[in-house]
């Protein structure tokens, strides 16, 4: 496994001196990162999402305030302006966040986030770590994008600094890298995500219309729960797309595993497992369409995990390499209804290597495009 490590850590680093003309882009990086002057132009981002959370256009506009994360520290009741946690919480209007200079953040407590804020790590490297880390608590409209998230710890009930200036008593959280709690439109894209205490991400409590892309999650047994618990059927509404994202290597299971709701997985590179891959239980649909499966070389071949045979999980278009093979379960297909905003055109499976090879943070210079 550390060698496997060792092999993707190398590559990405080698694809970063590539040129960005001669890299094969998915969809959603062909729409700004080949603007060289994408600093002059960072809200462009915004009308680049596709899938279920779809175009971000509530986050732009004349009136969004312009924050810079001056100071990484952090206090969880009383944020001081230039910290994360002042832009995430104590600013009444429309945020777009940025970061001044490479920076690691440890959270005291979870960091709560506003609804219509944006936090846009691109330029720099910043490191969000500690506390239970992020979490969206009947919040709409976030753009959580190019931050490295990781050693998150579970944390005990807590009082912290929430949204909109309130306080807030929280109960325990668990060590997710981004929790979503009853939150909708919610657009997650180019983070790099490892080594939590307990997932990296979760869709939770009525969250849905939320898009997952480009991201990298390595080094993780739990690595993406979609839906609370068996018990909570309002998730039956969520819908989620994950697309175009690297996992692996040293990933386990739950790529993701999804409860009640529907879920397009799409586009993604899936460099081994231990498990499973995608897996699922309480009837959910879920559409795998034109992934890259790679097995183990020795273990588990298996890409499907299911509890029941009543849901639907359907393969379409997927690619399969050293031995992988797909369980499908339920009868008939699942209709996809994206909006005119939210469709964009599935690459073909033999392209996913290439789609996905700028996965996680990006490397952005001032001296060149991302």
């Amino acid at each position: 496994m550390a060698t496997l490590w060792r092999f993707a850590l190398l590559l990405s680093m080698a694809i970063a001196f590539i040129p960005t003309a001669t890299l094969a882009m998915n969809v959603i990086d062909q729409c700004w990162r080949r603007d060289p002057d994408w600093r002059r132009n960072r809200y462009q981002i915004a009308m680049c999402s596709v899938g279920f959370a779809g175009k971000m256009r509530n986050n732009i506009g004349k009136d969004v305030l312009r924050y810079k994360v001056t100071d990484p520290s952090d206090d969880p009741l009383n944020p001081k302006p230039g910290t994360l946690r002042y832009g995430a919480t104590m600013i009444p209007e429309r945020v777009w966040i940025t970061f001044k200079r490479d920076m690691t953040i440890t959270l005291q407590k979870p960091l709560l986030i506003s609804s219509f804020t944006a936090i846009d790590g691109r330029g720099v490297n910043v490191h969000v770590t500690g506390a239970a880390c992020m979490v969206v608590y009947k919040a709409n409209n976030i753009i959580i994008h190019s931050l490295y998230i990781h050693h998150c710890r579970a944390e005990g009930a807590s009082t912290v600094m929430g949204p909109d200036r309130t306080i807030l008593q929280l109960g325990e959280v668990d060590g997710d890298a981004i929790r979503l709690v009853t939150a909708s439109k919610i657009w997650i894209d180019h983070n790099t995500l490892y080594d939590c205490q307990d997932g990296l991400i979760d869709v939770t409590r009525g969250s849905t219309d939320i898009t997952i892309s480009n991201n990298w999650f390595r080094n993780q047994d739990k690595v993406m729960l979609l839906g609370h618990d068996d018990g909570y059927v309002r998730d039956k509404n969520m819908k989620v797309t994950v697309a175009f994202n690297h996992f692996g290597p040293s990933c386990n299971q739950r790529m993701p595993r999804v409860r009640h709701g529907f879920a397009h997985v799409v586009n993604n590179l899936y460099q081994g497992w231990t498990q499973y891959a995608i897996g699922g239980s309480m009837n959910p649909s879920i559409k795998s369409q034109s992934n890259l499966f790679i097995a183990p070389k020795s273990g588990n071949k298996e890409v499907t995990w299911s509890l029941g045979d009543s849901w639907k999980l359907y393969s379409v278009g997927d690619v399969f390499e050293n031995g992988a093979f797909f369980n499908e379960t339920g009868s008939g297909k699942t209709n996809l209804y994206y909006t005119e905003e939210q469709r964009f055109e599935v690459a073909d499976a033999n392209t996913v290597r290439s789609l996905t090879s700028a996965s996680g943070v990006l490397k952005c210079s001032r001296a060149s495009r991302c």
